[in-house]
């Protein structure tokens, strides 16, 4: 299910992404990546965040996963949910889960929220992208079943051509994904980011070991030098009398080589609905002096909150 869905402007707006690519900025998260991290490390929670944006999202969003930014143009991996995956009362054929269906898709949208294209990713029960990230030439995607333990597809994106390619598949549910700069490796998360993994391009897992914290779940990362920004969410019980849960959200500065923590912190940021700010998508960004934060945490008629760190 590799379909290409094109709006109606999508003559006028492909050289917009043409330009949008061969902007010099593209490259800023790895051609500043030591004063990104440096600039990181400062944050702590007592961080002022500052909302300087709210972008009402022109279409319907479903359930966002990933998000990364090119140039003036943003890019979010999603799930249409058709049928939820329904829990078993006993684990069959190695699953806790039924796989339910559903639709993936990456949409390209502007700083107006207006939707450019919709490209559609996955096969049969794999539906469910993860979080995404931009190497400086492809945008790299998963899309896994929508259970833990289960298997994915490897797909990158060619953000001048839009078209997507099929790079490999593997037995577990890939969550989030990024490459270590052009021609590395590339590092991803289980479901939960409970498992780390390393694969080479032909999908070889190089190594493979346990995320050791358990302050959050990783949703979505992107590079930064030498370490790499992971954002994320857990859910949390507040009390006896209070059935509803608490999402504690939060962001992580992980080393590439050794996947162990360089510094964290929670964030304190809410949307309209209630949802903590890193609850699905997150791009940070460090440019002119600035550190930033684009999060899109609500689902179906969403919009996208851009604060900025004091």
């Amino acid at each position: 299910m590799k379909k290409i869905m094109l709006t109606l402007a999508v003559a006028a707006t492909i050289g917009s992404v043409t330009t949008a690519y061969a902007n010099p900025d593209v490259l800023q998260l790895s051609s500043d990546g030591n004063q990104f991290e440096e600039r990181f490390k400062q944050l702590s929670r007592d961080t002022a965040w500052e909302q300087k944006n709210k972008v009402d999202l022109q279409f319907n969003t479903y359930h966002p996963q990933g998000m990364t930014k090119i140039g003036n143009l943003f890019y979010m991996s999603s799930v249409e949910i058709i049928e939820k995956p329904v829990k078993y009362e006993q684990p069959l054929n190695g699953y806790d889960r039924s796989a339910g269906k559903g639709i993936g898709h990456l949409f390209v949208f502007n700083n107006e929220g207006k939707l450019l294209k919709d490209i559609e990713l996955g096969e049969g029960n794999m539906y469910h992208p993860g979080g995404i990230a931009f190497d400086g030439e492809s945008i790299w995607v998963s899309v896994a079943e929508y259970r833990p333990d289960s298997e994915s597809i490897i797909y990158k994106v060619d953000p001048k051509t839009m078209k997507s390619k099929e790079m490999f598949r593997t037995n577990d549910h890939i969550g989030g994904i990024l490459r270590d700069g052009k021609k590395g490796n590339l590092k991803a998360v289980s479901w939960g980011s409970r498992t780390f993994y390393e694969f080479n391009q032909k999908g070889k897992i190089v190594s493979k070991s346990k995320n050791p914290s358990h302050f959050i779940d990783y949703q979505d990362c992107e590079g930064a030098g030498e370490n790499m920004i992971c954002s994320g969410i857990t859910e949390l019980p507040q009390n006896e009398t209070i059935s509803a849960k608490y999402e504690l959200g939060g962001l992580a500065l992980l080393n590439k080589k050794t996947m162990k923590i360089e510094h964290e912190l929670p964030i304190s940021l809410f949307s309209a609905q209630g949802h903590t700010a890193t609850r699905n998508p997150v791009y940070v960004e460090n440019r002119d002096q600035e550190f930033k934060l684009y999060a899109v945490p609500d689902d179906d008629k969403s919009s996208m909150l851009v604060y900025e760190a004091k």
